[in-house]
């Protein structure tokens, strides 16, 4: 039986930040939207969670889905849940990262990909959503800025008890 809420929920995302290696620089894989909203733009693989899978499991298979990279590590970066970050719906998405050798993927555009590819990281296109805030918390240790900040945070406030 579904239990019926009474104050509206956000919808649960995840978006993959895949770091590609190759000679000369570090790439950032994308695709290319199929569907709208942002249809034809570039953005980061994802979507949303089904409610028969966990976080972990929703990525690898939007990954694998959306641009046929498997096999590879992700590891969660941060909650991102500013308020219109999605014009559908309230939508908050737990990012993940990864790095990846290029030359161990063959890349495929499928299910509501147009294109997939590798982007130079200092010339990335303009990015659906927020996924250049996304891309931008990964390079600059914005995640691991904000969690010294909660650290200290849950510091001070076992110190005052």
């Amino acid at each position: 039986m579904t239990y019926t809420y009474e104050h509206p929920r956000a919808a649960l995302a995840v978006d993959c930040v895949v770091f590609g290696l190759d000679e000369t620089d570090l790439k950032v894989l994308l695709i290319q939207r199929k569907l709208t909203p942002f249809q034809h733009a570039w953005a980061l693989p994802g979507g949303f969670v089904r409610l028969d899978e966990t976080v972990d499991e929703a990525a690898q298979r939007e990954l694998q889905e959306e641009a046929g990279v498997d096999d590879v590590y992700l590891e969660q970066l941060y909650t991102f849940g500013t308020l219109g970050r999605d014009p559908r719906e309230r939508v908050v998405t737990v990012a993940y990262y990864a790095l990846a050798k290029l030359s161990d993927h063959r890349i495929r555009a499928a299910t509501d990909a147009m294109g997939v590819g590798w982007f130079a990281l200092d010339d990335l296109p303009k990015l659906a959503f927020d996924h250049d805030d996304i891309v931008t918390a990964r390079t600059t240790g914005y995640a691991a800025r904000s969690a010294t900040r909660r650290s200290a945070s849950s510091s001070c406030r076992r110190g005052s008890r």
